[in-house]
């Protein structure tokens, strides 16, 4: 059940995204990827707010707490479950772990981008 949770908070996700690509296009443009920017900015603030407030606050189950997070900010952007991920290795004191994880993720992901690009290039010709 809780994969049918996560789906449905994804489909949501995904249709919001959306959204804010459409709405940020017309406000600012394209020759800027603000869309990226605001909902990674967005979903890493609502992520801290729900993480918390699901801790401090809220007596949700297992089953919101993937709706909310995964299915949710999971289609909305990765890139809060990548700060969820940095703050809690922080919090833990691993900040050689933090750093690592952090320019791991960046550096490899980029890499990998391009290595992507490039194969398909290279299948191409």
């Amino acid at each position: 059940m809780t994969v049918l949770w996560i789906a449905a908070g994804g489909a949501i996700g995904a249709a919001a995204r959306h959204g804010v690509n459409v709405w940020s296009g017309r406000m600012f443009g394209t020759e800027f990827p603000w869309h990226t920017l605001i909902v990674n900015v967005a979903g890493c603030f609502i992520m801290g707010v729900l993480v918390e407030l699901m801790a401090l606050r809220l007596n949700v189950g297992n089953e919101a707490r993937a709706f909310l997070t995964t299915g949710i900010l999971g289609g909305f952007t990765t890139f809060s479950a990548f700060s969820l991920d940095f703050a809690l290795l922080v919090e833990r004191k691993a900040m050689a772990g933090a750093a690592f994880y952090a320019a791991g993720s960046v550096f490899l992901s980029l890499i990998a981008v391009f290595a992507g690009l490039a194969l398909v290039r290279g299948l191409a010709s």
